[in-house]
């Protein structure tokens, strides 16, 4: 079983930076992907990046490819979604997951 626990949201202005957090914890979670997703308002839950526990690989999604970097703490079993440059439309509540598990989600909120 994994625990996570995303904090860091926050309301912020078009073009500013974010960085979220996830604690992770439980038996196995060096073995597992971890991944953050976002759901916006009317709008179905989508992938935004990835990051491989073992090797440190990485994936984004389009939309946030160049803005957004993930990366992981071992010593704080902690992964962080960076977020610059932000906009409206990045604005969503922001889960990281990992296999069936998930956290409860924190609300960023991004004005024009």
């Amino acid at each position: 079983q994994v625990q996570l626990v995303e904090s860091g949201g926050g309301l912020v202005q078009a073009g500013d930076s974010l960085r979220l957090s996830c604690s992770v914890s439980g038996r196995t979670f060096r073995h597992t992907t971890v991944n953050w997703l976002r759901q916006a308002p009317g709008k179905e839950r989508e992938f935004v990046a990835r990051i491989f526990w073992s090797s440190g690989s990485t994936d984004y999604a389009d939309s946030v490819k160049g803005r957004f970097t993930v990366s992981r703490d071992n010593a704080k079993s902690a992964v962080y979604l960076q977020m610059n440059s932000l906009k409206p439309e990045d604005t969503a509540v922001y889960y990281c997951a990992s296999g069936t598990f998930w956290g409860q989600g924190t609300q960023v909120t991004v004005s024009s």
